[in-house]
């Protein structure tokens, strides 16, 4: 390990008396795929969950239902699901910049259930619970049939 001294520090630099440039030159090619599990691999081991198979629209929901309703402490009825995902979740009027900026921003929704009561959070701010899932390809049903 080198020994440098610092000349002059603030919050945005650091002036060393001297540095020698470490060489670190990889003398391998990672592919795609090994660098998306090296990728994956360190997701998981920051305490995200990996669902191998979530990789169509269906099964996205599926999750995102049994997500929600452990978060919220509910079970929608399946009414309400379907309600739920077309005016909230996968409204066909918005587009997908609008459908991350409510999962992100807009994270609470005033969503009124058969039995009367409201309410239903997206994502939890104070406690960040690590539900963000990870996955490899999902398959979504487009124009050019494209993967993503």
């Amino acid at each position: 390990m080198n020994d440098y001294k610092a000349i002059a520090e603030s919050n945005n630099f650091i002036i060393l008396d001297k540095y020698t440039k470490c060489s670190q030159v990889n003398e391998s090619y990672q592919s795609e795929s090994d660098l998306e599990r090296e990728f994956i691999t360190d997701l998981k081991n920051q305490g995200y969950e990996y669902i191998p198979g979530l990789n169509t629209t269906k099964k996205m929901l599926v999750n995102v239902r049994r997500q929600l309703q452990s978060l919220n402490k509910v079970q929608f009825l399946e009414e309400e699901w379907l309600r739920f995902v077309e005016k909230y979740l996968d409204n066909p009027s918005d587009n997908s910049i609008d459908k991350t900026r409510k999962i992100h921003d807009d994270f609470i929704y005033d969503f009124v259930f058969d039995d009367g009561h409201r309410f239903c959070r997206i994502k939890q701010k104070v406690t960040i619970i690590r539900l963000i899932f990870i996955q490899r390809r999902f398959t979504c049903p487009a124009k050019n049939g494209g993967i993503f």
